[in-house]
């Protein structure tokens, strides 16, 4: 394999670790500490909550700090500092150790979203299909996290879910430094004042109409992500009890988590899908498409069980999925490329500041209506979106 392709590797494996580790509580916290430390699972959210704050928070400083220093340095210190955060959380004897750990964690994973895709749509040209195989592999990382938490929780304990993905991914941060040594410290020189592409103002109109329309439909679409990604194994543990036991007599979590698994892998396969129409058709159809197919399947939801609600819930993950690559691809398209890392951190702090206000929404609903009134919540959202989308121009500018 050669060195680009190799870099391209590693970037995607940074976003399935990014993801597996910010996830991996959600299954730990549903499948084992709510029964080892007698804790309720609406409680626990609460110490996760920090640490998606950090996500979100720390992604501005992370991009600023990439686009002054090094965007491969920042992958560096991602790699090898969410690995040994991780690591550290494992030995956590208390819910408030685990908040902590979880915390610091949140800061090392902020790093990836706004440095891995300034270098990915900064280094490869074909931003639609790059982007949604990047996507897939955070997506399996979403999903990941459910079934090697689940394993790891039956085989060798709770612990282990966050100490072995630690190891592995010091490892690759010590890869990764190998392959760009000679890039670490290296960066491309902003442009100057007179290099900088003179905007219209009929052009400013439109980019800022598209600006309002992204940072919108992120929000809105964070929500829907969080609540899925993060309440899908416990949605599973209520909802597939039968489906589960008849699959498989012995360790239930790993059944739950495998079928978490399985409902993620197969659709980020979305995103492959999603890749390739935007690259052909643009973001606006595509986004209202998988706005619709969101109001649709979680509307479905409500009071299904086993088999049915395993098919609702990989109709709505399709669509929320579906829709990771499209804010993506539209800022990749507008931001200029001495400070990309920066725009992409703008969309994240956004986007994860949304995640964090999103899990006491999810407490509070299952604590006092259940997951059939977030299913109902999640419809709205998506109904919103669409809303919103429909602003978008046809045809996507090109800027810098």
């Amino acid at each position: 394999m050669d060195r680009d392709r190799t870099h391209f590797l590693l970037l995607n494996m940074g976003h399935f670790l990014d993801h597996l580790f910010t996830l991996v509580f959600a299954t730990v916290a549903a499948l084992a500490l709510s029964r080892e430390w007698g804790a309720d699972y609406a409680i626990l959210l609460a110490y996760a909550t920090p640490g998606f704050l950090a996500f979100g928070l720390f992604a501005l400083p992370a991009g600023w700090l990439a686009d002054r220093w090094s965007r491969d340095g920042m992958m560096v210190v991602f790699f090898i500092g969410i690995g040994f955060s991780a690591i550290a959380t494992g030995f956590a004897t208390s819910p408030l150790q685990v908040g902590v750990g979880l915390f610091v964690v949140g800061i090392f994973a902020a790093i990836y979203h706004p440095v891995g895709l300034a270098i990915l749509t900064e280094r490869w040209r074909n931003t639609g299909m790059r982007i949604a195989v990047n996507g897939v592999f955070g997506n399996f990382g979403v999903g990941g996290a459910a079934l090697i938490a689940g394993t790891l929780i039956d085989h060798s304990g709770w612990r282990s879910a966050f100490i072995v993905p630690g190891i592995f991914s010091i490892t690759l941060g010590i890869a990764y430094a190998a392959l760009r040594w000679s890039e670490l410290n290296t960066n491309p020189a902003p442009k100057t004042a007179t290099e900088t592409t003179a905007i219209s103002p009929t052009m400013k109109a439109i980019l800022l109409r598209i600006s309002i329309v992204v940072f919108a439909t992120t929000a809105l679409s964070s929500i829907v992500f969080q609540s899925t990604t993060f309440a899908l194994p416990k949605i599973f543990d209520e909802r597939l009890q039968n489906l589960a036991h008849f699959l498989s007599t012995k360790d239930a979590a790993t059944t739950i988590g495998g079928l978490a698994f399985a409902v993620f892998a197969i659709a980020s396969m979305a995103q492959l899908i999603v890749g390739k129409l935007l690259d052909r058709l643009g973001p606006r159809t595509v986004f209202i498409t998988v706005a619709i197919i969101q109001i649709i399947f979680f509307a479905l939801m409500p009071g299904l069980h086993d088999s049915l609600a395993l098919a609702a819930a990989l109709g709505f993950m399709l669509g929320a999925f579906g829709q990771i690559p499209i804010n993506d691809y539209m800022i990749g398209k507008m931001a200029s490329g001495p400070l990309r890392a920066s725009i992409f951190a703008i969309r994240y702090v956004v986007s994860f500041t949304t995640l964090a206000a999103a899990l006491p929404l999810i407490a509070l609903v299952y604590a006092n209506w259940g997951f059939d009134t977030l299913f109902l919540i999640l419809a709205t959202t998506a109904a919103l979106t669409l809303a919103i989308v429909t602003r978008l121009p046809r045809q996507m500018p090109a800027v810098g």
